[in-house]
């Protein structure tokens, strides 16, 4: 296997992935009981020597449905009917996950409260909005 290629300056080294095939569910008919096309591509995140830990930190964090714990991330991959374009499949899904990794996350939104204006503006449009139902309120006298 080759060196993964996330983006410019950042490449997995192959030693770093591990894969291993087995047998797909789905269709293939006859074929789909004795070839192995179902990749299960294997990425260690602690032991990665090109990432930063915050980088780390983030891939674990978006990928916590899919790591051990050990910190081994499984991407697995059973689309196509053969064994090459599920590891090409596999390994382009890890190199999109690193790659959202990468990116910082976005900003967190800052609660804030209405000003007075926009307080004083609410509560006379609701004064209004009285004033104009009373108005057509009918009252009986007897």
């Amino acid at each position: 296997m080759e060196a993964l290629f996330v983006q410019d300056g950042i490449i997995i080294p192959a030693t770093e992935l591990t894969w291993s095939a087995s047998r797909a569910s789905g269709p293939g008919g006859q074929n789909v009981n004795k070839v192995a096309s179902k990749v299960d591509l294997r990425f260690d995140v602690p032991a990665c020597s090109v990432l930063s830990p915050y980088t780390k930190g983030r891939l674990m964090q978006l990928a916590k449905g899919r790591i051990d714990e050990d910190g081994i991330i499984r991407v697995i991959s059973q689309v196509h009917r053969e064994q090459p374009r599920n590891l090409e499949e596999a390994r382009e899904r890890l190199a999109d996950l690193i790659r959202r990794a990468l990116l910082p996350p976005p900003p967190v939104r800052k609660k804030t409260k209405p000003t007075k204006g926009s307080q004083r503006r609410r509560l006379a449009g609701k004064a209004h909005e009285a004033r104009k139902k009373e108005g057509r309120r009918v009252t009986f006298e007897e």
